[in-house]
């Protein structure tokens, strides 16, 4: 009897090893299914499988993937087995595949999923069941497939947390009651019914507030029925594609001056004279109208309106944009006598890349209230402007933009706006003035003059006394010596500028650009009068880097911040220049400052051994062996890790000089900028100046959360690149942990990597990359995938 209890427990105990063994083995084939399928989704929180072809969602996703990428894929279904692991995703990106089958339950594990994007499939029906258990879904995208309604019930019953919602497709063409039942609060909703033909009146009565409200139509009928239910719930309604071409039609959209809309947008609409007058007449009429906007939008007509506008003037609308609206015969068109009445509460008005060629005197004398008006890319020229601006004309102006015009005189430019007493910010920027006379007439509290790139070759007095702000960049100026007494930020990039401007006659200046110009040095008697600087850009200019020139800087009295970027041609004899420094907390001693002396001293008797060893070290390599020995050496007498309160930065980027460019003007700015914000540390920016190149990237990626890689076919032809990539593979791949992050900036061929390169050829085949995409609409995911990253 023991024995074959015995014996029976041996056997149940053999089953169960074996059993753990096929589970284990199911894992394991799994995995590396996933890794072929999807290299990217190795052991990380981001999995982009885009653009790969996949005709089904891969095996072996976990839980530790929080973002899954499979857009531009071929998957037609999606199982229920497919996502039941992915118990963490946060973001579904399936769009632009040929999905036409869902299982019921295929989404039941999702229950942390924020977006979820079906957008551009085949679905032909949605289905409740699908969204079920979403009880966190914030953001569903299911425009673009085949459904023609939205069933017989809502699908969205269970999606509580709802913000933005984007449907239909060409074949949609039925909204029922019910549809929207469950949604009570949206940010943004999106209805794309181009052929939406049958609305039941009441079906999106149920939401109660809608922030933004999007909708594409043709049918009048239909559109009419819908703000008749939307009337106190939309904050902004945005009108696309629909034509107010036919007259008869007008009174359908009467229900329109009943909505307690805040603003409303025309885009891509179709206007004629014969309607302008009712439309305008119904937003008059708008109890609660704020803004109105046309973007992109035609104008059929010559704005001889057939009946004359008698419309109760709007207690509320403040704010009126016009952007790249087509007129064909925009010089035949009338001076808008119509509308005079309607102008006197407008406070903003935008009229831009829209062939305005003159602003009729009358029309510009009913601007009573008007504070800000942007006239900027169009056919405005000096003598229309004289014109538009007459006496009397925009009284309460305070801010003009004019940049992109066709204006050439900046005297009669001036002369035209000195009327305006309250203007305060002139915008003229992108003109063709020319050489300018010595005096010109302004408005008398004019403070913010902005020039740049108006091919100015010298400035005269000709400029008001009265700014605090002056932008003259991209000029061409040779000099700068006006003598400007309230001034407190001068821009002037992008001149010939050799010698900074003279401090006395701007006292008052707190900040100044002089970022690429030709300037050389800066002299100790420049700086005397800056008493009030607190910020001087002088980077991407041709400095010689001298011990002197450090220290006068640096102990410049009054000058918080100074930006001295040193290219990559510097000249210098101290070491404290190397690779980009930030002239800072600098100290020098005796001997740095006089090397030369010493230099030259032993340099009779070292001579020779030199030249051998230079000669030597250039043909083996020998000088890049002994620096990465170094290295090496004190990576290993370092501490594992750096203890928590140290860690300065979220990220050191390790990059190329030639990508510089991309890194610091789109990266950093994504990153820098980003909520919250990242701190990066960037070699031109955070190392310490008078340290060892070698120490400052030690000392960097210790301090760092993540090393980020921005690889490129520049990038392994850098020695230093090549230090960080060494230097990283010691401390971090060594170590077994996930703290590097790499970009691929552009396509490496495997033929361009050097063999010193064995470890980035290990790295690229084992750790995860992200790859820039080219094309805008794929670049947001690919910063969203980064700044997972980063946080993780």
């Amino acid at each position: 009897m023991f024995n074959q209890t015995k014996h029976k427990s041996r056997t149940t105990h053999t089953w169960r090893v074996w059993a753990f063994y096929m589970v284990l083995a199911a894992n394991l084939s799994e995995e590396q299914v996933l890794k072929q399928a999807c290299p990217s989704c190795d052991a990380t929180q981001l999995c982009n499988c885009s653009s790969l072809g996949l005709d089904f969602i891969p095996p072996g996703l976990t839980g530790k993937i929080t973002v899954l990428n499979l857009a531009h894929n071929r998957i037609k279904h999606i199982r229920s087995q497919d996502l039941q692991q992915a118990v963490n995703l946060r973001a579904l990106l399936l769009q632009f595949n040929e999905i036409s089958l869902i299982d019921m339950d295929s989404f039941h594990s999702l229950g942390k999923l924020e977006l979820l994007d079906l957008s551009n499939n085949s679905l032909a029906h949605l289905s409740p069941a699908w969204f079920g258990h979403l009880f966190s879904l914030q953001h569903l995208h299911l425009q673009g497939n085949s459904y023609r309604d939205l069933g017989k019930n809502s699908p969205f019953s269970s999606l509580r947390n709802l913000s933005s919602l984007y449907l239909g497709n060409p074949q949609f063409s039925t909204i029922r009651q019910g549809n929207f039942e469950g949604i009570e609060l949206l940010d943004k909703l999106w209805i794309d019914g181009g052929n939406l033909s049958q609305y039941e009146p009441g079906s999106l009565k149920s939401i109660k507030q809608i922030n933004h409200m999007i909708i594409n139509l043709r049918n009048t009928n239909v559109f009419s029925a819908i703000v008749r239910d939307l009337l106190h719930s939309v904050t902004w309604l945005e009108v696309r594609e629909i034509a107010f071409s036919i007259l008869a039609e007008m009174q359908l959209l009467r229900v329109m001056s009943s909505s307690f809309a805040k603003k409303i947008s025309f885009k891509q609409t179709l206007l004629i004279d014969a309607t302008v007058p009712e439309i305008v007449s119904i937003l008059e009429d708008m109890p609660k109208l704020v803004e109105v906007e046309l973007i992109d939008c035609r104008l059929l007509g010559t704005g001889r309106w057939a009946i004359q506008i008698q419309a109760n003037q709007s207690q509320t609308a403040r704010v009126l944009t016009i952007e790249k609206l087509s007129i064909e015969k925009f010089y035949l068109f009338t001076d808008l006598r119509a509308v005079e009445g309607l102008l006197s509460l407008l406070t903003k008005v935008t009229v831009v890349n829209t062939k305005v060629f003159l602003v009729p005197c009358r029309l510009s004398q009913h601007f009573l209230s008007l504070q800000y008006l942007d006239l900027s890319a169009n056919l405005l020229g000096d003598q229309s402007l004289e014109h538009s601006a007459c006496p009397g004309g925009w009284p309460s102006l305070q801010t003009l933009n004019l940049s992109q015009n066709s204006l050439s005189d900046l005297e009669m430019t001036g002369k035209s706006l000195s009327h305006l007493r309250n203007l305060i910010l002139l915008d003229i920027s992108h003109n063709n003035f020319g050489e300018i006379p010595d005096v010109c007439e302004w408005p008398k509290n004019l403070k913010y003059l902005n020039l740049s790139s108006t091919q100015i070759p010298k400035l005269t007095t000709c400029i008001p006394l009265t700014l605090e702000v002056l932008d003259v960049s991209a000029n061409n100026l040779r000099e700068f010596g006006l003598q400007l007494p309230f001034l407190r930020e001068l821009y002037l990039a992008k001149n010939q500028l050799k010698t900074l401007p003279g401090a006395a006659p701007i006292p008052n200046l707190v900040a100044m650009s002089v970022r690429r110009n030709k300037l050389n040095s800066f002299s100790r008697e420049e700086f005397e009068s800056f008493k009030k600087m607190e910020l001087l850009d002088a980077s991407d200019n041709n400095f010689i880097c001298s011990c002197e020139f450090l220290s006068f800087i640096q102990h410049q009295a009054g000058i918080a911040q100074v930006l001295v970027g040193w290219p990559d041609k510097y000249v210098c004899d101290s070491p404290l220049a190397v690779r980009g420094a930030q002239v800072g907390a600098v100290h020098l001693s005796l001997m740095e400052c006089h090397r030369s002396l010493v230099v030259s001293l032993a340099c009779a008797l070292v001579f020779v051994v030199i030249l051998v060893l230079v000669a030597v070290g250039y043909k083996y390599h020998a000088v890049w062996y002994l620096r990465m020995t170094w290295a090496w050496l004190q990576a290993k007498r370092k501490p594992k890790r750096a203890p928590p309160k140290d860690i300065c930065y979220d990220a050191f980027v390790s990059y190329s000089e030639n990508d510089s460019d991309w890194v610091e003007n789109i990266m950093v700015r994504e990153l820098e900028q980003a909520c919250p914000p990242f701190r990066l540390c960037l070699h031109k920016r955070d190392f310490v100046p008078g340290k060892w190149i070698v120490d400052n990237i030690i000392d960097s990626i210790e301090k760092s959360h993540k090393t980020l890689f921005v690889l490129s076919e520049h990038f392994v032809q850098s020695e230093w690149c090549k230090y960080e990539l060494d230097f990283s593979h010691f401390r971090l791949f060594d170590e077994n942990n996930d703290a590097a992050i790499l970009v691929l900036l552009e396509p490496i061929q495997s033929k361009a990597i050097p063999k010193r390169f064995c470890k980035l050829r290990k790295i690229m085949n084992t750790k995860t990359y992200l790859e820039w995409p080219l094309e805008e609409e794929q670049q947001e995911m690919f910063w969203f995938n980064l700044k997972i990253a980063l946080k993780s």
